[in-house]
């Protein structure tokens, strides 16, 4: 802090905050209404506590000196409860919320760390964070508190982030196709040729390096298409296959009011106060002419794939809808997917305002015996892109506590904790009894007396009647358990 001029102040403040900015424009009817919405969400406050010792005694910054106030700020691995107030439709969504979300839409800050690329964010979309400093002085007439200084240095954050399981799809879900189905004729004015099927399952996450990482490895996965023809006579060929072409979808939801659900296409296009921002980025297009069909009989011993959404490794599709129970064909086409090199791609996230989703879209061309034009086949898969942590970063617990849990750990696996427990009587502090005086009969009064005077817990009889103790240490016991053991 340097200052061009003797200054007085009062207090400095430092602060490290995230924030989210959107806007969203509706259609006015007259020139007189506003037709932009817009919102601003605080999800990040962390305060620098600053010794008074290091500060000017007075406050009075020389002009010309340099003052050096030092700080720390330890990025959260989660927000607080407190960053999502709003309604959450379940659970999942409200966790969701308060995973940090990556910065996102600031054009002088999106990269990879080395470099200005563009990260597909709209206009109408922010998610900045910041460092903040304020300098503020008390005025004398009034006591109110003015802001002298203030500056701001924007930080670029992309936080660890892990791959969440795979999507579980309704099957009323239109944005994503995990299966289709078409049928294949001999020409235009010809029967029938079959009826081909393309499925395949959510592939693994696109992994995005550690920060400030010097590996120079593309960031890859794979998927895995599963083909089945099922032909209209035993004696029709499977057909010739083309082209394999692979894009990914870019989808940023925005909005001024919360989600309290993950965002959908056709919820967000109808909402009023929601938007929707796609762009697509081609990743490759291969010829798939050498893929080989495997044939199968209806008695064929291996399992057929029980849905497209699981994660296991099928043998083959289920039947189509014109299958009739002969002979059918397989085919499976692994397909390599790079992220590539010239745009920024965030993490996927769910905030309160913004969230950012990304669909693979597979396109398969097939070719027929008389045919002029080619059949299309496409199915939409969700992609996940996670991020590594930083692995030179400074652990939040100790290393004694990560002994301890691993300690732990270590005996649950090895089943000492499902060992017998030791049970005892319990100690002479928790037998006592407490006296609740009520009213009651001489003759009970008396009766309780003697019990007293011989140390014997009472009989069931005398709960028949009016109740004069009642046991503190433990409620009344369920038959056959003991209160020892709760």
């Amino acid at each position: 802090m340097t200052a061009p001029n003797d200054a007085r102040f009062d207090d400095i403040s430092i602060t490290f905050e995230g924030f989210t900015k959107t806007f969203v424009e509706k259609l006015a009817t007259t020139a007189a209404v506003n037709p932009r919405i817009e919102a601003f969400h605080s999800f990040l406050k962390l305060t620098q506590p600053i010794d008074e010792s290091i500060l000017p005694q007075p406050r009075l910054a020389e002009a010309g000196r340099t003052y050096q106030i030092p700080f720390t700020f330890v990025v959260p691995e989660r927000l607080l409860p407190s960053a999502c107030r709003h309604r959450c439709e379940s659970g999942q969504v409200e966790d969701a919320h308060l995973q940090l979300p990556p910065s996102l839409g600031d054009p002088t800050l999106a990269g990879d760390g080395s470099s200005l690329l563009d990260d597909l964010a709209p206009e109408m979309t922010k998610v900045n964070y910041a460092i903040k400093v304020k300098i503020g002085r008390r005025r004398e007439s009034d006591g109110k508190k003015m802001v002298l200084v203030e500056k701001a240095r924007k930080l670029r954050i992309i936080p660890a982030s892990e791959e969440q399981p795979p999507l579980s799809i309704d099957g009323q879900d239109e944005d994503w196709v995990f299966r289709q189905e078409k049928s294949l004729r001999k020409g235009m004015f010809k029967g029938k040729l079959g009826r081909l099927t393309m499925e395949a399952a959510q592939p693994q996450s696109l992994r995005l390096p550690p920060p400030k990482s010097m590996s120079t490895c593309p960031t890859t996965t794979a998927a895995t298409v599963f083909l089945r023809f099922d032909p209209s006579e035993e004696a029709t060929a499977p057909p010739k296959l083309d082209k394999l072409m692979s894009k990914l979808k870019i989808a940023t939801y925005f909005g001024c009011v919360p989600f309290n659900e993950f965002p959908r296409k056709e919820r967000a296009i109808h909402h009023p106060s929601h938007g929707l921002f796609v762009e697509s980025v081609p990743l490759s297009s291969r010829c798939v002419e050498s893929a080989q069909w495997t044939q199968h009989d209806a008695s064929s011993t291996a399992t057929r794939r029980d849905s497209a959404f699981s994660m296991s490794s099928p043998s083959f599709p289920e039947p189509s809808s014109a299958y009739g129970g002969n002979v059918f064909h397989t085919a499976n086409i692994l397909v390599p997917l790079t992220l590539p090199t010239n745009k920024a791609f965030p993490p996927t996230f769910h905030s309160c305002l913004v969230s950012r989703v990304y669909q693979l879209d597979l396109s398969l061309s097939v070719h027929t015996p008389g045919s002029v034009t080619a059949t299309t086949l496409q199915i939409k898969l969700p992609l996940q892109i996670s991020a590594a942590g930083n692995s030179s970063a400074t652990p939040l617990i100790s290393s004694s506590e990560q002994e301890a849990i691993d300690a732990r750990q270590l005996r649950e696996a090895s089943g000492d904790f499902f060992q017998p427990r030791i049970i005892a009587p319990p100690s002479p502090e928790y037998t006592e009894r407490a006296e609740l005086v009520r009213p009651g009969s001489e003759e009970q009064q008396q009766q309780q007396q003697r019990r007293e005077q011989q140390q014997l817990p009472p009989d069931y009889s005398f709960f028949a009647g009016a109740s004069h103790i009642v046991p503190v240490g433990f409620e009344r016991p369920l038959l056959g358990c003991s209160p020892v053991c709760g």
